[in-house]
């Protein structure tokens, strides 16, 4: 069998922490920020780990091992 590559999407929007857990941006960040409360885009720029249901996928996407 080949090898699988590396998703190029999710290479850009992912990182892998030390630990293993999946790093991402913040959805509801880019527009419509009016109406949003100065707090809650502070917030925004932090990011955000994934839930582990959705670790799984990304890590297979990243040609990490899973666990």
């Amino acid at each position: 069998m080949p090898k699988m590559k590396t998703h190029s999407g999710a290479k850009k929007r992912f990182k892998l922490t030390a630990t293993g857990k999946v790093k991402a941006r913040h959805a509801f960040s880019t527009h419509i920020l009016e109406k949003k409360s100065a707090k809650r885009k502070r917030g925004f720029s932090n990011p955000v780990i994934l839930s582990d249901h959705d670790q799984g996928r990304v890590k297979t996407l990243l040609g990490a091992k899973k666990g």
